[in-house]
């Protein structure tokens, strides 16, 4: 078997990327799934009523980085889209992130722009220091937004509670004081035109790029020869659970075919306190495509299954950088992991 220049694990983002900058380069590759297709999370795929849906939740396209852009655009053409979500508490639905809609709906004001500051801060719980997902909150929003869209959905999302979160959670979701509903406020937000699957397609399409899918890396690790590996999956497997595993959160998937137009008003519609599942998505709000019926997918967050969401706490974290020390032992090996 002739030798790659490069052995790349996993057809996702980050690997199917790495294999095309250096095959432009003159590397040859060999680029391996363990699944059976390319693309990672973000593949999608037709359904049987001719629905372009993702298999594995939605995912949204935005960047500031205009270098970015560029690249991709060279294996896809886009549709202009910007992601909204609603969260439905009690029957009603209120924007999130929370912006001056949502404050005037729950607490039956009509605030100004430059009210809602002022407003909250009336609202804020102070906190000696920040160090974890309820002193952002509570020290951003107060107890009762807090209940309303944070403390459940986060308990049915990681099996935590919000105090047993690192900062960094909840910090990464923004309070506004205007009216913007979008759920991103990056410079470009773009859906690709044709599919995630005929961009990665496209991206792979080289002659210096050999696929091979349906193959286990970690379980034939000297069957394929290369002069470098890049890997990017998970850390602790790669380092076959040495240290114990990593906790991780999946999801599973409720796909559902429905024969109506449209389902929900936007492409996303958050339940942080109600049933199993933490949202509901309907595709063609994210596609723009047009057919009769419509497809939606609920997520429900569970302990087993494929490792999505890496748990976010101290513990964790500590065990994730002792996992790093060991990357400085491997040779010709780049690890781009979770």
């Amino acid at each position: 078997m002739k030798k790659s220049h490069f052995l790349i694990v996993g057809a996702g983002f980050a690997g199917a990327v790495c294999a095309r900058v250096l095959a432009d380069a003159g590397h040859t590759i060999t680029i391996v799934d363990k699944r059976p297709h390319i693309g990672g999370n973000a593949y999608d795929h037709y359904d049987a009523h001719g629905i372009l849906v993702h298999p594995y939740g939605p995912h949204i396209f935005h960047t500031n980085s205009k270098k970015v852009l560029e690249f991709l655009s060279k294996y896809t053409h886009w549709r202009f889209y910007e992601h909204r979500v609603l969260a439905c508490v009690n029957n009603e639905l209120y924007p999130i992130p929370i912006n001056r809609t949502t404050v005037n709906k729950v607490f039956s004001l009509d605030l100004l722009e430059s009210e809602v500051d002022s407003f909250l801060e009336t609202k804020r719980v102070k906190r000696p220091s920040i160090k974890t997902s309820e002193d952002v909150v509570l020290s951003s929003v107060g107890y009762d937004l807090c209940e309303m869209f944070f403390r459940g959905y986060t308990k049915k999302q990681w099996n935590l509670d919000l105090s047993e979160l690192s900062a960094g959670v909840a910090a990464r979701i923004p309070t506004r004081t205007n009216d913007d509903d979008r759920y991103f406020t990056d410079t470009y937000q773009l859906m690709p035109a044709d599919g995630y699957g005929e961009m990665f397609r496209k991206m792979l399409d080289s002659s210096k790029i050999e696929v091979r899918l349906n193959y286990d890396f970690l379980r034939s690790r000297t069957q394929i020869p290369f002069d470098k590996l890049i890997y990017t999956g998970p850390i602790d497997a790669y380092f076959d659970y040495q240290y114990g595993r990593l906790p991780y959160r999946s999801l599973k998937f409720e796909h559902e075919y429905i024969d109506s137009d449209q389902y929900q008003s936007v492409g996303t519609v958050n339940y942080p306190n109600d049933y199993e599942y933490t949202r509901i998505t309907e595709f063609k709000h994210l596609t723009g495509q047009k057919v009769s019926g419509t497809a939606i997918v609920r997520e429900y967050p569970t302990d087993v299954g494929d490792p999505y969401y890496p748990v976010p706490n101290q513990d964790n974290e500590m065990l994730f950088k002792k996992y790093q020390e060991l990357t400085e032992l491997e040779s010709n090996v780049f690890l781009l992991v979770v």
